[in-house]
């Protein structure tokens, strides 16, 4: 069996080596593609691989069909939108990300964005403390939890809505209130942190309207997917509202003209950082590692999103 590791952001080496050495205890070769700039490369890469370990490489429908061989796609992260899962179902590819792995990391990232906001991005003027406001955890996973807990400790009023979770209890043992309504959560909000992940029912659904609905001098704090933003929306939004505040770990397209136009009411990592500390490249790589052998050798797809 032949694994390719291929990393256009590449994996801190501690990661890294540890990967190589679990795939290698497994007998299977190791191929690396890291820092490269064209699909051709990917594209070339994967023509004789049974598995591979990506990151935020866009696996298209072009490489999947260079991928003769191959067998499984292990994204080491949460989100797996870069990985066209058509076209690898439509091969029998499995397709896994690692959730849990990159979690806390993104939480404390969307913790200290709201610090950060709240202290009008360190600049010279009177912010204001984060004890007493509302946090609303739009999405209530791995990442919403954590953030809710973290949050709690800081003396924020915790809410969230998430659909897909249907048992009242897990909010419950929390601590945290249920809404029953994504309009409610985001009403309710002095900050709103974001984490539903992008698909078809999610694109460009946070705009104008939630915007709008949200109290004075409210926050969105987005460290989820650019995608799931109406950015001519939100952008109207903020130039009706001279209170609204956006900060995002996934810089807009229209970044440029929002910093232009809003100054310290706007904020965008220079690239994403969510999962950029050292226990989060550590962990999903070897989860990801792991998940290879795992459904190479004994067949398990706990973690797999194409069914």
């Amino acid at each position: 069996m032949k694994i390719l590791i291929a990393t256009e952001k590449p994996f801190a080496k501690k990661a890294l080596d540890g990967i190589k050495e679990i795939l290698a205890a497994a007998d299977y070769e190791v191929a690396l593609l890291e820092k490269y700039t064209e699909k051709e490369e990917l594209i070339a890469a994967v023509r004789d691989v049974d598995g591979m370990i990506v990151r935020s490489d866009k696996v298209t429908a072009e490489v999947i069909e260079a991928a003769e061989q191959l067998k499984i796609v292990v994204r080491a992260g949460a989100g797996f939108d870069n990985v066209d899962l058509k076209a690898a179902s439509a091969r029998g590819i499995v397709v896994m990300n690692t959730p849990g792995q990159n979690s806390n990391a993104v939480a404390e990232l969307a913790v200290a964005m709201m610090i950060y906001m709240s202290r009008n991005r360190f600049t010279p003027g009177t912010g204001f403390e984060l004890q007493g406001k509302t946090v609303g955890i739009h999405a209530y996973g791995n990442v919403g939890r954590l953030v809710g807990r973290k949050a709690k400790a800081l003396g924020m009023n915790v809410i969230a809505y998430d659909p897909f979770v249907t048992d009242s209890a897990l909010f419950e043992n929390d601590g945290v209130e249920q809404v029953g309504s994504v309009e409610e959560l985001y009403a309710a909000s002095d900050f709103l942190s974001l984490h539903i992940p992008a698909t078809e029912q999610t694109r460009k659904s946070i705009g104008y309207k939630l915007m709008m609905s949200m109290p004075k001098g409210a926050t969105l704090v987005n460290t989820a997917r650019k995608e799931v933003i109406d950015e001519v929306g939100l952008e109207a939004a903020m130039t009706e509202r001279t209170d609204l505040k956006y900060v995002t770990d996934i810089a807009p397209d229209d970044v440029a003209t929002m910093t232009a136009m809003f100054g310290n009411r706007f904020f965008a990592t220079p690239k994403k950082m969510g999962a950029e500390t050292a226990e989060a490249n550590i962990n999903a790589g070897l989860a990801a590692a792991r998940q290879v052998v795992g459904y190479l050798r004994d067949g398990i797809t706990k973690f797999q999103v194409n069914k």
